[in-house]
């Protein structure tokens, strides 16, 4: 009798989560990055209440977002999948016709209440249509069909990259490269795919925009223009090196609370952690993020249909890239692409699109049992 009152609540619990569709050991990492998010924001902010509290509603209606998309089974995004799609694309016309423009670029679409930005939403559709056109044949595809599958990538990202948005077009191109990838693709066809994007570098560099080449020069040699282009990087590695192994303690960071430190609060706060919390916040936060992506591949790896497989793994793999893009930008080793860290910076369009691929994910792991391979 003991044992069997001891393992009720445990199994209550179990199934309250089977019945939602949500994958326990991915909530709780998820939890866990947005609680470190949500004590770093506010010490960035400089103690600022408001933003704090509208960062903690957005991720309350991101969760919310994760929690109805994992109701939906699979086979319902398989089948709306080329409807996405199309959705998508006349969003994205409609940026570049009537959306709004902030510090340079047309991104946003203003609909008075809410004001969002339909690139974010490509980051899951674009797999999502790949992985559809790609389980519709025996996979590994052959060069026909991954000449296809390309295009159905290449229209979004360059939509997105009139805008233009340099980072978030990088990202939703490797989102469907990372379908391809896994669909098969063979390491001759990547290895020729890599050979035409390095004899197209001249062709790329004469078409970005002037402050997309010097983002690259400011990368190559930061302190040419210490004071200009390349004060962000500066500062951040300043603030990075001066917390050392432990930190200089929360809200106590120099860097930061003298606002020192650029775009502090969204694409920069890796660096605020580094600093206020030191070498071991930094490995505390990346082994959370670890944690997240290796349960993300399990589950894919758990799928049991091909669209699902691709999709799911693409998702996790795109999460990882977030993350290395932007601990990589902050610490020097990329380009300034202005790509936020997924969880933790302030921002409401992206969490909520991080979170439905999570959602996605718990729904492909949670409905396989009712998929046929």
């Amino acid at each position: 009798m003991s044992f069997s009152t001891a393992d009720g609540p445990q199994t209550h619990e179990r199934g309250l989560l089977e019945g939602l569709h949500l994958d326990l050991p991915l909530l709780l990492g998820l939890l866990f990055v947005c609680g470190m998010g949500i004590i770093v924001l506010y010490s960035a902010s400089g103690g600022d209440n408001a933003l704090l509290l509208k960062q903690c509603i957005r991720i309350g209606i991101a969760f919310s977002v994760m929690v109805v998309v994992a109701q939906i089974p699979p086979h319902a995004l398989l089948r709306w999948a080329p409807w996405f799609f199309l959705c998508g694309i006349v969003l994205l016309l409609t940026v570049l016709w009537l959306g709004h423009t902030g510090k340079g670029a047309q991104r946003w679409l203003d609909l008075g209440f809410v004001r969002f930005q339909p690139s974010e939403m490509m980051k899951i559709v674009v797999p999502m249509m790949t992985a559809w056109y790609l389980s519709r044949a025996p996979l590994p595809p052959r060069f026909a069909q991954l000449l296809i599958a390309s295009l159905i990538i290449l229209v979004p990202v360059l939509l997105i990259a009139r805008q233009p948005d340099l980072g978030t077009s990088l990202l939703v191109a490797c989102a469907g490269g990372f379908v391809l990838f896994l669909s098969g693709m063979s390491w001759r066809l990547i290895l020729a795919l890599g050979a035409v994007l390095s004899a197209l570098a001249p062709v790329i560099w004469y078409r970005m925009l002037d402050y997309q080449k010097q983002r690259v020069l400011t990368f190559l040699n930061p302190e040419s223009d210490p004071l200009g282009s390349g004060y962000h990087i500066i500062q951040s590695k300043i603030a990075l090196g001066s917390g050392g192994l432990y930190g200089k303690g929360w809200m106590n960071g120099t860097q930061a609370q003298l606002e020192f430190l650029p775009e502090r609060s969204t694409d920069f706060i890796f660096a605020v952690l580094g600093e206020e919390f030191g070498l071991n916040g930094i490995l505390i936060l990346l082994a959370a993020y670890l944690f997240i992506v290796m349960r993300g591949m399990y589950l894919a790896t758990r799928a049991q249909t091909t669209f699902s497989r691709l999709l799911a793994g693409s998702l996790t793999l795109t999460f990882f890239v977030y993350v290395f893009v932007n601990t990589g930008m902050v610490s020097g080793l990329l380009p300034v692409v202005g790509v936020p860290l997924p969880l933790v910076s302030y921002g409401g369009t992206s969490i909520v699109t991080l979170m439905a691929g999570f959602g996605i994910l718990m729904s492909i792991h949670t409905h396989r049992k009712l998929l046929h391979a």
